[in-house]
């Protein structure tokens, strides 16, 4: 029997993503947003809002770069979401992590999460039914500790993913299937 529960932001798991950009002195400034997707191969979309310190920086700066949370950086992850840049200039110095200049784009990459893909600023849409930072990723790195050869281990990495029903947050490392070949066992 199923039952009716509260709708929330219900698609679950959502990811925990570190929008890294750079202030107008040149300080680092990161957030947290779950509600962000791939929109094509090399495009990301993110949903947030125009009053975020964030997407004024990506306006200005026309760059910037999303990490993949990972279990060993729970805490600092979930610190530059609920600690706003409006208010705290300082916050990212605060988390104790440290920043490398992409070569690409003007915005930083987090040195301690492992992945991470430098964007381009393609477009800001606003409209009835969302908000939303378009970008270009013009490069993707990973940390040699979550490689396996040429390949991403997701297991080493232990991304973390967020639940809105009861506002946790889950380490992502057991693989259970092979997408596009488990089910053609029912073709």
């Amino acid at each position: 029997m199923r039952k009716n529960i509260k709708t929330t932001e219900a698609i679950f798991p959502m990811p925990v993503l570190m929008i890294a950009t750079y202030n107008e002195d040149g300080s680092v400034d990161v957030m947290n947003a779950a509600w962000g997707t791939m929109l094509e191969r090399n495009q990301v979309i993110l949903n947030l809002t125009e009053t975020h310190k964030t997407v004024k920086n990506i306006k200005e700066r026309k760059a910037f770069t999303i990490s993949i949370a990972d279990a060993a950086h729970v805490v600092e992850a979930d610190y530059f979401g609920v600690v706003s840049g409006n208010n705290t200039p300082d916050k990212f110095e605060k988390s104790g992590l440290t920043t490398t200049k992409s070569e690409l784009v003007d915005a930083p990459i987090i040195n301690e999460f492992p992945l991470c893909m430098e964007c381009e600023f393609i477009q800001y849409q606003d409209g009835e039914y969302g908000c939303g930072v378009i970008g270009k990723v013009v490069n993707t790195t990973a940390d040699e500790s979550v490689m396996n050869g040429d390949t991403v281990d997701i297991e080493k990495v232990a991304a973390i993913a967020f639940d809105p029903y009861t506002h946790g947050y889950y380490k992502v490392t057991e693989r259970v299937g092979n997408a596009f070949k488990d089910g053609m066992q029912l073709k």
